[in-house]
């Protein structure tokens, strides 16, 4: 599995979904005007942009253990402080922010709690912490149709359904395990609307994430088969796909 790619890469893959996501994830959370706020792996700035303009420009920091996500935040957004950290280990002073997120990160931290616990250390007592990761496990993220096509060609295809919080209470229990109080659950969903299914296809070829670089390692044939399940997993062009984010929003202590 690779993020090291392109942040352009990175948006067409995941970016259709994670845009409507980030407007329901902050609107959930209640980010409000002059909060300061943090953005845990903010791959090249979808959340951060929505936590400037809730927040304003200069209340809102960002990191990213990705270098080339990095520099696709600082160009998008150059009046925000973007810097190269990983969750479980953040570069700042404890109580530091009003509020900090996670979006879609949780499911790739090398230690969730160690993560979710780092957030809430650097966020103020009382303050939200919060995180959203894919309904992997459930079959309703965005990538399930691909992984469900993936395996009926090829029964020992990898697959993303024991990633961290991807199954029904896990992002749950990580929070608690972290310390943070408060902890409530909830799921979001959003609809993403595709013209043709080339549109839905081509960004799985670009190397991103685990299917992604699982598409790389295969010969064409057994691509093919893929691409010829997906299409018949899905409804005929125009359609729109609906996926669901499991959620927590919980307090510091």
């Amino acid at each position: 599995m690779t993020f090291a790619v392109p942040a352009e890469a990175y948006l067409r893959f995941m970016g259709r979904y994670s845009e409507p996501l980030a407007d329901e994830f902050v609107e959930l959370v209640g980010v409000r005007r002059g909060q300061r706020a943090l953005d845990v792996g903010c791959g090249p700035g979808v959340l951060t942009a929505r936590l400037v303009a809730a927040c304003g420009v200069d209340r809102v920091c960002a990191v990213d253990p990705s270098a080339s996500f990095v520099d696709a935040t600082r160009a998008r957004l150059p009046d925000v402080e973007v810097r190269i950290a990983a969750a479980e280990e953040l570069p700042f002073e404890t109580d530091r922010f009003g509020v900090a997120l996670a979006q879609l990160v949780v499911h790739f931290m090398a230690d969730p709690v160690a993560g979710l616990g780092e957030m809430g250390r650097v966020t103020e007592p009382g303050g939200p912490v919060a995180a959203s990761v894919w309904d992997h496990a459930g079959g309703t993220g965005p990538l399930s149709p691909f992984w469900e096509a993936a395996r009926q060609v090829d029964p020992t295809a990898p697959h993303e359904d024991a990633l961290a919080g991807s199954r029904e209470g896990h992002l749950a229990e990580l929070a608690r395990q972290a310390g943070l109080a408060d902890v409530t659950s909830t799921t979001l969903s959003v609809r993403v609307g595709f013209s043709s299914f080339e549109e839905w296809w081509a960004p799985y070829l670009l190397g991103v994430g685990t299917a992604g670089s699982y598409a790389a390692t295969l010969d064409q044939a057994h691509l093919s088969a893929i691409e010829d399940r997906c299409r018949a997993l899905l409804p005929s062009a125009p359609f729109e796909q609906e996926s669901k984010a499991w959620v927590v929003v919980a307090r510091a202590g």
